[in-house]
């Protein structure tokens, strides 16, 4: 056996359903040669549910709002992505985890039900090692119980999570998420019921130098059934939210757009005998009336004074034109 790798419990139960999936796919013809299988209602794929857009849009926001989470806890911002929701009955999907991990139950007020958020003890460690100082990198050590500062660790971490979850949803539906439980041990989670269908969304933290970790939360069917036709929905919300970051962007960018300004001291009317007497040295008066006037971009902005700084020419402005007496200008 030396070389060969052992399966995880997650890969073992992939195997055993792609058996049973393989066992169970028995076809049958009709007479007309069209190929029939077998389907109870209830029991078998529950893709038929649809896609869930809305909620892949929400996983992908919750990506980028829980990197703040994690940042404080690996000093460095990693890197999340979502993987599309997966929907599977609650005893089949314990049966790929280890006995061992992270159970952490909330309460989901609005939708009246809960959200149950696994984390490895693996990933677990590795958040608690770098919180304290330590290097970022997983320990491959079996573990059978989390000490008191993972347990804290934990605790922070899924009311960050929580907190991130509630602006996810904040442009579907408003939704708080309040922590109730930890557990480490599956046959002590108060979840939902083994047979009970729940949808697995599942997420990857991409890490420098080290191997990535995941975590999933899960919704129980019945929770997310009052909300699956906003879910299945491509359009998640007509809400026009005001972004602050964004605003004060577009400000900067808007006021550094450079501008051609011209200053106007007045305009005269020259006879032409004048032009053609115009010899090097020879003034001609020209009024100035009402008042010099600042041009930007061939439109009238105010009237100004002529003057000088710094050995320069310069302008000061002493009163700002009208909306009307700028229009009456550029007509």
């Amino acid at each position: 056996m030396k070389g060969k790798q052992k399966l995880n419990a997650r890969q073992v139960a992939e195997l055993f359903s792609g058996l049973e999936k393989a066992d169970g796919a028995a076809e049958e013809k009709t007479r007309s040669g069209a190929v029939v299988r077998p389907y109870k209602l209830g029991q078998d794929d529950l893709s038929v549910l649809g896609d869930l857009h809305g909620l892949r849009a929400i996983n992908e926001r919750f990506c980028r709002l829980a990197r703040g989470t994690f940042f404080p806890m690996l000093q460095v911002q990693p890197r999340i992505s979502a993987f599309p929701p997966a929907i599977k009955r609650f005893d089949d999907y314990a049966d790929q985890l280890e006995n061992f991990v992270s159970l952490t139950t909330s309460e989901a007020v609005e939708l009246r039900g809960s959200t149950l958020t696994v984390m490895t003890p693996a990933f677990v460690s590795l958040l608690t090692q770098t919180f304290f100082g330590g290097r970022l990198a997983q320990a491959a050590r079996p573990r059978d119980e989390f000490t008191l500062a993972e347990r804290r660790v934990i605790q922070t971490v899924c009311d960050g999570l929580n907190a991130a979850l509630a602006e996810a949803w904040s442009e579907t539906l408003p939704v708080r998420f309040e922590q109730q439980s930890q557990e480490d041990n599956l046959q002590f989670a108060s979840f939902v019921g083994s047979s009970e269908v729940v949808v697995i969304c599942s997420f990857m933290v991409q890490l420098p130098e080290t191997a990535s970790a995941e975590f999933d939360l899960l919704y129980p069917l019945e929770t997310l059934k009052p909300v699956l036709a906003q879910l299945r929905a491509r359009t998640q919300s007509e809400q026009v939210r005001s972004d602050a970051a964004w605003r004060a962007r577009l400000e900067r960018a808007v006021l550094s757009v450079p501008l051609r300004m011209t200053a106007r001291l007045g305009d005269a009317e020259v006879a032409l005998h004048t032009l053609r007497a115009a010899r090097a040295g020879r003034a001609e008066p020209v009024p100035i009336a009402p008042r010099p006037r600042l041009y930007v971009d061939g439109k009238p902005l105010c009237e100004v004074e002529i003057g000088r700084a710094s050995a320069q020419a310069a302008v000061r402005v002493t009163r700002a034109l009208s909306d009307h007496a700028q229009r009456k200008e550029t007509a």
